[in-house]
């Protein structure tokens, strides 16, 4: 045997050849391969004029370019970095721009911003090797008058970066103050300092823009989590057990570890430990009856099947076709017999179902999305007040709809991955205003709870509702009500 460790499946996957075949008379002409900072601009480009989800495409590209890790890591830093932090990096250009960055191209506009943040925020670049790449690829695109402004703008920037410091900036008021420094929409910032106060927030804002880490989760019908942490360890990998979620494990360094033949051999999923919780708190028993409404990429689900043991039946169902196959491709890979993945409008269960037939049901519901902003940073630019409103609407039905399907003394739980108050405790309190025969479940089990308390998140009493931040374990932000109907 070589060096490979069998048992913890860390192998990843070989460099693979592409096209062509060992006979081919006419060598095929090699494509110039794409640098890490190409790669970004490219995909920064396609978010700002399409609204493409950064994420999506950088994992697009990834697979397509054939990158080392080491640049594939770089690319993936300058894609997250340049749109989380575009706001400070526009106020700090625009002190440089003579013209005024609104009458750049776009492309142009990107590649200022991500040689401005590899300048100004990642120390481990050389100056040198931003500034020159930004120009050679000015000058591939463009002409020699663009090569020469971005030569001249992002030199005055790396003379003067001593003097461009997140602390000095100052706006009228403490709110615009946090939104120029952390790089917010100013809207959105307002919002969370009447909720949560300045200091939470500064707290919030800061984490959304740190580099998310790889977690993943144990299939503990396989092995313990303590056995697969001993074989990451062994095998040379940085793994330590999850602060938060009992089957967790956060991986530093390792890589993409949905690339591995732990993962395709069904020994973990990649998820985040915030994420993770979700089933945890549902805790569903072998044999029991569940259903997922709105699954994909079934994540969740697949954990519920597991903590059942295999034995029971999930259901998990999504709106979209396509997104079935996701699901399907899930349980497949962990090898889980007792989930069904089918299709339709999560507002219209209730004509699949029987009132009151499950023994557990859980609404992840849609959402705006602002726990995770260090893994879909664009999503602070995107989203409005209005799109919080709309979709608060939509969560209040189809929690009424999954509400009906609960049977008496089972359980329902709510869960979304935002800190918004309007679609989490409020949407609860509204709920179980017009819902008496529900009511808050503080029965969560105690391996998720005794973590809470350590960490300082909840308290006593608890009443059977989460609200974790981004910056309580470095994971997403994320709500979880447990609720049971009454018997």
């Amino acid at each position: 045997m070589s060096g490979e460790n069998r048992t913890s499946g860390i192998k990843r996957g070989g460099n693979r050849r592409p096209g062509g075949h060992s006979g081919s008379k006419q060598p095929q002409p090699q494509r110039r391969a794409v640098t890490p900072r190409e790669l970004a601009l490219n995909i920064l480009v396609k978010v700002a004029e399409t609204g493409a989800y950064s994420n999506i495409q950088l994992n697009r590209s990834l697979q397509e370019s054939g990158m080392s890790r080491a640049d594939a890591a770089l690319a993936t830093e300058l894609v997250y970095g340049t749109i989380g932090r575009q706001a400070t990096l526009d106020y700090w250009l625009s002190k440089f721009v003579a013209k005024g960055l609104h009458k750049l191209d776009t492309w142009v506009h990107q590649l200022l911003r991500l040689s401005a943040y590899q300048l100004l925020f990642l120390d481990r670049i050389p100056s040198h090797a931003a500034v020159n790449e930004a120009v050679t690829i000015a000058k591939r695109r463009g002409h020699a008058g663009i090569s020469g402004m971005v030569n001249g703008v992002l030199r005055s920037i790396d003379r003067g970066k001593d003097e461009l410091k997140l602390s000095d900036i100052r706006a009228e008021t403490p709110v615009a103050t946090l939104a120029l420094r952390h790089s917010y929409p100013e809207w959105l910032v307002r919002r969370w300092a009447d909720t949560f106060g300045l200091e939470t927030t500064e707290a919030i804002l800061a984490s959304g823009n740190e580099p998310p880490h790889a977690s993943i989760r144990v299939n503990t019908m396989l092995a313990s989590r303590d056995q697969r942490l001993r074989e990451l360890q062994e095998s040379g990998l940085d793994a330590q057990p999850s602060a938060v979620a009992p089957s967790g494990i956060v991986v530093r360094g390792g890589g993409n570890m949905a690339d591995t033949e732990g993962f395709r051999h069904g020994l973990w999923s990649v998820q985040d430990e915030s994420s993770m919780l979700v089933a945890e708190v549902v805790a569903p028993k072998p044999g029991m009856k569940v259903l997922d409404c709105c699954a994909a990429p079934g994540g969740k689900s697949a954990h519920m099947a597991e903590l059942m043991e295999g034995k029971g039946k999930v259901w998990a169902n999504d709106l979209h076709a396509h997104k079935r196959e996701l699901i399907v491709s899930q349980t497949e890979r962990l090898k889980l017999r007792n989930v069904e993945a089918i299709t339709g409008d999560a507002a219209k269960l209730s004509e699949r179902f029987k009132e009151q037939s499950m023994d557990a049901v859980l609404l992840d519901a849609p959402c705006s999305g602002f726990g995770v902003i260090r893994r879909k940073p664009e999503i602070k630019w995107n989203k409005t007040e209005g799109d919080i409103a709309e979709i608060a609407a939509l969560q209040r039905q189809l929690l009424k709809e999954a509400s009906g399907l609960v049977r008496p003394g089972g359980t329902l739980v709510y869960s979304t991955c935002t800190i918004e108050k309007e679609e989490n405790e409020e949407q609860i309190a509204a709920f179980l205003a017009e819902h008496p025969d529900f009511e808050l479940d503080a029965d969560w089990p105690e391996a998720v709870l005794s973590r809470l308390r350590e960490a300082g998140i909840i308290g006593t009493p608890f009443d059977g509702q989460l609200q974790l931040l981004p910056h309580h374990f470095g994971s997403d932000g994320f709500y979880i009500a447990r609720m049971t109907r009454r018997p």
